[in-house]
């Protein structure tokens, strides 16, 4: 299998993920005899080889789905060897790097790799991506994940040490640096000889404030511009179901009728106060027959003192945004070189 090409069909080796239920994936590695525990069961690899990706499989205790892998899939999926960028952070970074197919990445802290896929998927056919490791346990493990995922022709795996010994490539090469680094300031008079004169970008993730402050101030003195700093955090909202009392206003039909005889009853009662008790009994008799009619033909339904339905009211979903926004992963710092 590769992440850079799709095909249909599942083949012993491939890497694929299987699908479980919401937010809840896993990453396993096809190989013939081979058998993996799932929430559902035992999954024999055997029965997966030949079936199309995408398709339902059966288990003891239920069902799960094949898919095919991609960097979004893989970054929740991916064996953690160090801290990792997550698709809130890589789309921006993909974004703002202003990355194309046939763009040029040196990528400095390779780390799980996580990044790493999504620049492939960025910059192909015709793209290239140098990423250096300083530990070089972790650069071979990295080395042969790509070989794995079939991305050897885009990518270029070196344990290297670029705060110490540059990136080792010619100058004027790169469209984009991306740097993942504890002091990410000795690495960017490097990335400046690297970098393209004609706009090339660069981004630093640092997770303390302090180092964003040296970090700017390191960019400036080589010649950046540009330079900003962002924090991507994702917002989720609690959808609910509201209720909406309907307020009693009485008929629309009868209501400006109703107000003209209840204020020509006050007048005449005003002007002849001499008139027959048993009249007026009998015209407030009449009123308040009328006023019971009019109620007893509202359209809208009643409700007690404190507000609760007594018949079925609307309803309608709403979003409720967070009070406050929890959580951090880093701050992410964007800069240019011009001519």
């Amino acid at each position: 299998m590769s992440f850079a090409r799709y095909k249909q069909y599942i083949e012993d080796g491939d890497t694929i993920i299987l699908f479980l239920g919401f937010d809840n994936t896993l990453s396993i590695r096809v190989s013939k005899g081979t058998i993996s525990q799932t929430r559902y069961g035992a999954l024999r690899h055997s029965e997966l080889i030949g079936r199309k990706y995408g398709s339902q499989v059966h288990c003891p205790k239920g069902y799960l789905y094949v898919l095919y892998p991609t960097p979004e899939l893989w970054t929740v999926n991916v064996p953690h060897r160090t801290q990792i960028l997550y698709s809130t952070d890589i789309s921006l970074v993909t974004l703002q790097l202003d990355l194309r197919p046939g763009s040029v990445i040196l990528e400095a802290g390779t780390g799980s790799g996580s990044l790493s896929h999504a620049f492939v998927r960025t910059i192909m056919p015709t793209g290239h991506l140098h990423t250096f490791e300083f530990h070089e346990q972790r650069a071979e493990i990295a080395k042969k994940e790509f070989e794995v995922h079939g991305l050897s022709a885009y990518v270029t795996a070196v344990c290297r040490d670029v705060s110490k010994d540059g990136f080792g490539v010619d100058d004027d090469i790169a469209d984009a640096v991306f740097l993942d680094m504890p002091s990410p300031w000795p690495a960017i008079p490097f990335a400046k000889k690297a970098l393209k004169k004609q706009g090339g970008r660069i981004c630093t993730f640092s997770p303390c404030i302090e180092q964003v402050q040296k970090t700017h101030d390191v960019l400036k003195e080589n010649g950046f511009e540009d330079c900003s700093t962002v924090e991507c955090l994702v917002r989720n909202f609690d959808v609910r179901t509201t209720n909406l009392i309907i307020p009693d206003l009485g008929d629309d039909n009868n209501d400006e009728t109703s107000k003209m005889e209840k204020n020509q009853g006050q007048n005449s009662l005003s002007e002849n106060s001499s008139v027959d008790s048993n009249k007026d009994e009998t015209q407030n008799d009449k009123t308040g027959v009328k006023n019971e009619a009019n109620n007893s033909t509202s359209k809208f339904p009643s409700y007690n003192l404190v507000g609760r339905k007594v018949e079925d009211n609307f309803q309608f979903k709403s979003g409720v945004a967070p009070t406050s926004m929890p959580g951090h992963t880093g701050y992410l710092t964007f800069a240019t070189l011009y001519l």
